[in-house]
Parts: structure tokens; sequence; C-alpha cells
């Protein structure tokens, strides 16, 4: 079996290919900006035709793309997450109209949630951002193409190799600085928010999972820790894996931009239970204690 991982040395990609490889009888390809990717690609400017190529040649049996933005304006948003996903489904039709298609979206989709509510695939979408819309526009992309498709929609990922454009590592990079100086003061916005926390091995596993399995799979599936927490508690636990020492300062703003609105996330998860027979198995603490140990070491 070869499986085509879009995206391969990216924070998520990184674990799904990792994962990926683990697997008895199967060829991992790399596919990205990167270097050191078996296959050159970047969706944000790949035009269809050349693309549809490239896949004909790779032949693959599934393709995950795990390649999209955080951080960055509206257009780097949109070429990545939004036309990206277009793009690939238009070149997979022509090239590899009968592999599968596992695209990692974003509970960033939903936009606000009503607290203490955990929110099914057949929410409303109401993204509340750049982000979160321009991840919703890749989703009906995947949805839409006819292809045997299926979107994992991912929670906060935690875990090894978290890049700083997130806030776990961010958080990470700011604790290593400040190292053990108890004058140490770390400013940052209001943690308040509850988020759904999800570690990237459980993410990873869920696209193995979705790859592999039998049949058909529900067009969308929420991919979580299946619980609310504070973003106060990932910072809380990060600081004492870091023996931090200092001050931890919150400001009344000053947070993510991508969070503004949405005090209350939590997806559930019961979807990716039947399909997928796949529940998380990570608790934020080991999580935090991936991320932590990991720290400055870059991905695979």
């Amino acid at each position: 079996m070869h499986i085509l991982v879009l995206g391969n040395t990216g924070y998520l990609g990184a674990h799904v290919a990792e994962h990926l490889r683990a697997l008895p009888d199967v060829r991992v390809l790399g596919g990205g900006r990167s270097p050191a990717a078996d296959i050159s690609i970047d969706l944000a400017t790949a035009r269809p035709r050349d693309l549809a190529a490239l896949l004909a040649e790779a032949a693959p049996d599934a393709v995950v793309n795990c390649a999209g933005a955080t951080g960055g304006d509206a257009v780097t948003l949109a070429e990545v997450n939004a036309r990206g996903p277009a793009v690939l489904c238009a070149a997979l039709r022509v090239a590899a109209p009968g592999a599968r298609l596992v695209h990692l979206g974003s509970a960033a989709e939903y936009g606000p949630t009503e607290p203490g509510v955990r929110v099914t695939e057949s929410a409303a979408t109401r993204p509340a951002g750049p982000y979160g819309a321009t991840k919703l526009a890749g989703t009906v992309a995947v949805t839409a193409s006819g292809l045997e498709a299926t979107v994992l929609r991912v929670g906060n990922p935690v875990g090894a190799w978290a890049p700083p454009t997130g806030l776990p590592g961010r958080v990470a990079r700011l604790l290593a600085d400040a190292g053990h100086d108890p004058d140490a003061e770390l400013r940052l916005g209001d943690l308040s928010a509850h988020r759904d926390f999800v570690d990237a091995r459980d993410v990873a596993r869920a696209a193995r999972l979705a790859v592999t399995a039998a049949g058909p799979l529900p067009p969308v599936l929420n991919i979580g820790g299946g619980d609310a927490r504070p973003v106060r508690d990932l910072v809380r636990l990060l600081a004492e894996a870091a023996g931090f020492r200092g001050r931890i300062a919150e400001a009344g703003s000053g947070g993510s931009a991508r969070s503004a609105q949405v005090s209350w996330q939590c997806s559930d998860i019961t979807a990716a239970r039947a399909a997928l027979g796949w529940t998380p198995t990570h608790t934020l603490d080991a999580s935090v204690a991936a991320l932590w140990a990991a720290e400055g070491v870059p991905a695979r």
C-alpha cells in the first residue's frame, strides 16, 4: 500500500507519517515544500494539471493531507487552507480517483458554541475568524469532491514539535527562554477560555485508522479529547514541567486573534468511536510532558 502524506514534515504531519510507517507492507511518501520531500508539492500555488501528473506518477492508494497554515494573513490562510484542498481534490479526480483522501480539518470551523455542550458533526459552522473560515472552505471542497474522502475535524492538538504559532508551542518557547529565573514573568492573554485538547499522537492514530478502515467513512469526524479544559490548565502544566519559578501574568486582552469570541470549545467524539473504533488515550499531562521533552527538537 502506498500512502502519500502531504505536509509530512509539519507538526501533525510528522506524527501521522511516523504512525503510518509503523504499518506492515506500507510505503509512506512525503509531499510538501521541504527539500527532503519525496514529492515536491506546494498546494498553495500548484496547478491542478501539474499536481495530477505528480499524483499519477506516485499512484497512491491513500492520501493524508496534513498541509495547512495556522498563522499569517487572510490571503496566506486562504491559499493554503482553502485553495490547497480544492486543487488537491481536482487533481485526485483526474489522477487517482480511487484513492482514499483523509484531510485534517479544525474544530475552529464550528466557531462559538454554547458553553457546556459538546458539538456534533451536524452542528452549525460559524467560524469566528479567517483561520476557521478557510479551514471550513477546505472541508467543503473535500466533502463535495465526489472522492472517497473524510475530514478529521481536530480539536486543539498538544504534543511534541508544537509550532510557536499556536499557544502550546509559544508558551513552551517562552518557558524555555525564561529558564529557572525566579524573577521571570510570562505575560499572556486571558487564559480563561475552555478548549478541547487532544494529543498529537491520538490525532495520528485517528488518521491511521481512517486510512485503513474498511468501507466508506462519514464525511466529517470530530477528533478531540472529548472534554473542555481551561487554557490556564495547559499553561500551568507546562510551567510545572519546565520547573518555572517566575510569575505568569494574564492580561485582559492580547490573546490569540484566532481564539477571539470563542470562550468554550468541546467536540462530541461519539461518531469517531463508532466509525473508527477510536478514542483518545493520552491525558493532557502526558501531552504536555511530550511537548516539553521535545522542546527544541525538530520534527522528524
